[in-house]
């Protein structure tokens, strides 16, 4: 259950977060911006309760929701994509990776 409440922390983040950026002209996405992101802490609580480590929650769930946001932002809104965010994007998967598996490298003993 941990990874799907994840999951579903990290796409109502990203949503409020791209909700913003709607409401610049359009303030009614307003609504969608304050439920999206409390419903998004509500989800990251519960991970945590459900015994995921904060430094493994809190970085893939930053981590992946930065990259989705900018990622979305230029279909959507034809934000810019180069290839310096190409390369930031390769470093938020490889310290995702690292802190993944460094959670489960200390949880063995």
């Amino acid at each position: 259950m941990k990874w799907p409440t994840l999951a579903a922390a990290i796409t109502s983040e990203v949503t409020a977060s791209l909700a913003l950026r709607a409401a610049v002209d359009h303030p009614a996405w307003y609504i969608l911006v304050v439920a999206g992101y409390s419903l998004s802490f509500v989800l990251l609580s519960a991970v945590l309760r459900l015994g995921m480590p904060i430094g493994v929650a809190y970085g893939i769930w930053a981590a992946t929701g930065v990259a989705l946001t900018a990622l979305l932002a230029a279909a959507i809104f034809g934000d810019p994509l180069t290839w310096i965010m190409g390369a930031g994007f390769a470093a938020i998967i490889g310290g995702v990776l690292m802190i993944e598996l460094g959670s489960r490298e200390q949880a063995t003993p």
